[in-house]
This record gives C-alpha cells, sequence and structure tokens, in this order.
C-alpha cells in the first residue's frame, strides 16, 4: 500500500506562503543591501552586488546566480534565473534552480554540468522520473521528453552575517503533459554556507520543501531514481574514474547500488586553481528527519551519478497541499575520504534541531 509523504518535519519554513513584505521583514536588520535586492528581482533578473563588508561569507551575483565565497575563495554557485543553456543543447535541457559548480577548499571544482552523456544531470538538483496525478505521467527529470520541466520562479531572501551567508528560492515543477501546462509542485530551496576553519571541508546546508499545489494527489511510483541527484566532474566518468565510498563501509558502487546509507562521498582526481591533480571529492549526508531515511542510494555503474531516491523503497504519494521536505548536508573534501571523521561529522549534525 502506497505511503503518504508527510514527512515535512524541519524548521524550514514553506516560502510560498510569504509575501515579499513579510519575507523582508522577517529578515529583520541582518538583510544587506542583496538581500533586498534580491526580494525585488524577477526570476531572470540579475540580483545586485552586497555593499556589506568585513564578513567571511560573501555572496556574488551575476546574471542570475549567486556565489558564496569563503575568504574570498568561491565555494559554490546557485544558478537561478532562466538557465543558461550550452551551444548545441536543445532548449528543452534549460534548466536552472540547483548548484554548480561545487568547490573543494584547495580549489578543485567536483561537480560537472549539461554532461554529453545526461544533459539533464546538473551537479546538486532536484527532481522527480515517474509520476501520476489525474491519469498523467509527467516526468520532471528526463527534460528531453518534453513531459515536464523545473522552473527557478522566484528571489526570496538573502542574508550574510558573521556565521555564513545563506539564499531562499522558489521552483515550479511544470507539468507539460496537461492541456495547459500548470505547475504541480513548488518547491523552495534554503542554501545556507557557515563559516569553517581553515583547512576544513567546506559545507552547504541544503533544505528543500515541496507542496502539492493542486487538488490532486500526485502519485510516485517505485523506480530506481528521482529525488536529489548529484553529478560528478566529466572526468569522472567512466567506472575506474571515479570511487564511492558508503557510511556502511561500501566501496563497490554495484553492491551500492539501491542500498541505504546515512552518507556517501563521491570523487576522485581533479585538478586545483594552481595546477596538478589530487583526489577531491564530495559527501552528501541525509538528515535522520528525511523521508525513509535511510534513503536508499542510486549509484549508476559506470558514470559519476549518485542521487537519494525514496522511491527505490516503494510507491508514495504526496496529497493534495501535502510537503514533502528534505535536508542535507554537502561536504567538499581534498585528499581520499576519513570514515571515523566523516561518521562524527554525521552524529554532530543529526543532533541539530
Amino acid at each position: 500500500m502506497p505511503q503518504s509523504a508527510e514527512s515535512g518535519r524541519t524548521a524550514f519554513r514553506h516560502p510560498a506562503r510569504w509575501s515579499l513584505l513579510s519575507a523582508a521583514l522577517r529578515w529583520g536588520a541582518s538583510v544587506v543591501v542583496l538581500g533586498l535586492a534580491l526580494l525585488l528581482q524577477t526570476a531572470g533578473a540579475a540580483p545586485a552586488t552586497s555593499e556589506a563588508h568585513g564578513l567571511p561569507v560573501r555572496l556574488e551575483c551575476g546574471e542570475g546566480t549567486v556565489t558564496f565565497k569563503l575568504r574570498s575563495k568561491p565555494v559554490v554557485t546557485y544558478r537561478g534565473g532562466h538557465g543558461v543553456l550550452p551551444a548545441g543543447v536543445p532548449e528543452e535541457y534549460r534548466r536552472a534552480g540547483y548548484l554548480h559548480p561545487l568547490v573543494s577548499p584547495s580549489g578543485r571544482v567536483v561537480t560537472g554540468d549539461y554532461p554529453k552523456n545526461h544533459r539533464h544531470h546538473h551537479g546538486v538538483w532536484a527532481s522527480w522520473t515517474r509520476t501520476e496525478i489525474e491519469g498523467r505521467k509527467p516526468d520532471f527529470w528526463n527534460m528531453g521528453q518534453k513531459m515536464g520541466r523545473v522552473e527557478m520562479i522566484q528571489w526570496l531572501g538573502a542574508r550574510e552575517s558573521a556565521d555564513g551567508a545563506e539564499i531562499e528560492t522558489l521552483h515550479h515543477y511544470v507539468d507539460l503533459t496537461a492541456q495547459v501546462p500548470a505547475p504541480i509542485l513548488i518547491e523552495g530551496w534554503k542554501v545556507r554556507v557557515p563559516v569553517t576553519p581553515e583547512g576544513k571541508p567546506y559545507r552547504i546546508d541544503l533544505t528543500l520543501r515541496q507542496t502539492n499545489v493542486t487538488e490532486h494527489s500526485l502519485a510516485l511510483p517505485e523506480y530506481r531514481y528521482g529525488g536529489l541527484g548529484f553529478r560528478g566532474l566529466d572526468a569522472w566518468d567512466g567506472a575506474p574514474n571515479c570511487r564511492f565510498l558508503t557510511s556502511e563501509g561500501v566501496t563497490n558502487r554495484v553492491k551500492g547500488n539501491e542500498s541505504r546509507a546515512r552518507w556517501c562521498w563521491i570523487g576522485g582526481a581533479a585538478q586545483s586553481v594552481e595546477g596538478g591533480d589530487g583526489i577531491a571529492g564530495v559527501v552528501l549526508l541525509a538528515h535522520p528527519s528525511n523521508f525513509r531515511f535511510p534513503e536508499p542510494m542510486r549509484i549508476h555503474p559506470t558514470e559519476p551519478f549518485f542521487c537519494w531516491s525514496p522511491q527505490q523503497a516503494g510507491d508514495f504519494t504526496l496529497p493534495p497541499r501535502g510537503v514533502h521536505a528534505m535536508r542535507y548536508r554537502i561536504l567538499m573534501i581534498d585528499g581520499p575520504p576519513e570514515p571515523k571523521q566523516l561518521e562524527q561529522q554525521w552524529l554532530e549534525w543529526s543532533r541539530e534541531p
């Protein structure tokens, strides 16, 4: 019997309920010039540059993008607006509302975007593959099929403070199989980069909250992938070029596929900004409050692709106005993974409210 995905146990407040004024009041005096500018932008406009000074994590804005910088070094970029489509890629693959590039402390980029063999993969992104609503079956993941798409529609807020920086944005999951394309889900993203000590892994705290905005249940039938996805470097393509390690000690990517874990490291050789190859990678940690935790994983047998996929564990539904919340921590690290340290990181984070 399908389960209901009423799993919104995080403290994240759904931005669909905010007005721009209430959002501005919520940020209060801590909102910097950038935050106020973001609140006034449309999805395609470029946010203004912050005027705040002396803060360790800064937000640097471009045309539809926000880059988090820690001590002047890039950590991660949120790609919003209307998205930038690479030359030669069909329009149906245009995507916004994801994170790329993710960068390690030594300056090694560890994510890929629009890879040739999977144009719909984008750094860190969220989507659903197999869905059903009113007899229709929109696919928000395989965008080349033109059955669904995910759009970034609004900047909601931004903040820089002494302990880090964060942004909040809003996405639509648009059903292209309906007679008139219409949003099925509204998805709020909260992306936070805290201050971390020199020499320690960079960190991203990511909270997603999806609401079914229709009057009909959205079914998510059992499937091998769908949820939060990660795409690694193009250089990691091919089974020998990318390594995996799960919290359960699994390093064989075939055995790890469809298993469950609290965290997973994905890594390989990556070039630093100074030149020269070295091992770098990403650790994706899942919070205990997530639906069906510990979540099943999709690990591709040959490509640098990973996904937390609750659909692997069976059908579930999102009722009308129902909420599905997801909470993750992402670490970018240089060198090979150290399991004991990663497990301690997860334990400490799992106890946070």
